[in-house]
């Protein structure tokens, strides 16, 4: 489905959510006080606005509560992020989604009433670091403080030829297997009597701790 958005701040981070957006069919419309910023993107957005996000007159004036979504991507001035995100909230932002340089910031932007806060750098150093740690979980979504959702690549020969039910994922792990993909084909919510084979990606959800339990056990070799 189509939705509108405003991004304000066009630096990496910015710019790389507006290409992005921009590339699966969204309105986007980009927002930078610095002109070259805003001309690297005149060709790719919806539309481009020279405007300084700081002064509340400037998003009223764009309709700033019009949009599904306002994200600050201002890097690291951080009186300007946060005065962007209070004039959002006070315009009757929808959703601000808002970019924190450190965990500081991250603080003030949640007290201030940003939706969501995102810290991009640790999450890819976090990413990154457990790629590493566990080269056979190929996606981890962090669903909350204590839950979360990833793709797992069993290589353990002991979990061939056996069903989901036979290995009680549930009861051992507190984890669902909610998909199975295999080869090209992805089976949703698989009978318990599915039976895993080798080079089987499984997603699951749970407690964190279980999942990295999970994922340890089913990468052993023998």
């Amino acid at each position: 489905m189509k939705q509108t958005y405003a991004i304000i701040g066009l630096g990496r981070f910015g710019g790389a959510l507006l290409q992005t957006l921009v590339a699966n069919g969204q309105d986007v419309m980009g927002i930078d006080i610095n002109e070259e910023n805003v001309n690297d993107y005149r060709d790719i957005a919806t539309q481009v606005v020279v405007a300084d996000a700081q002064e509340d007159d400037v998003l009223r004036k764009l309709d700033i509560a019009s949009f599904d979504h306002v994200i600050i991507a201002i890097g690291h001035n951080m009186q300007a992020s946060i005065l962007a995100t209070i004039n959002a909230k006070d315009l009757g932002a929808k959703n601000v989604i808002a970019k924190a340089e450190n965990h500081t910031h991250l603080r003030v932007l949640t007290k201030i009433g940003a939706d969501v806060v995102v810290q991009p750098e640790r999450e890819m150093g976090e990413r990154v670091a457990r790629k590493l740690l566990a080269p056979n979980m190929l996606n981890f979504i962090e669903l909350s403080d204590d839950y979360s959702m990833a793709e797992i690549q069993i290589v353990n020969p002991v979990f061939y030829g056996r069903s989901i039910k036979d290995l009680n994922i549930r009861k051992k792990f507190g984890l669902n297997v909610i998909a199975v993909r295999h080869d090209n084909e992805v089976i949703v919510a698989p009978e318990a009597s599915y039976t895993l084979q080798e080079k089987d990606i499984v997603s699951v959800v749970g407690p964190k701790d279980m999942v990295d339990d999970f994922d340890q056990i089913t990468n052993q070799i023998n």
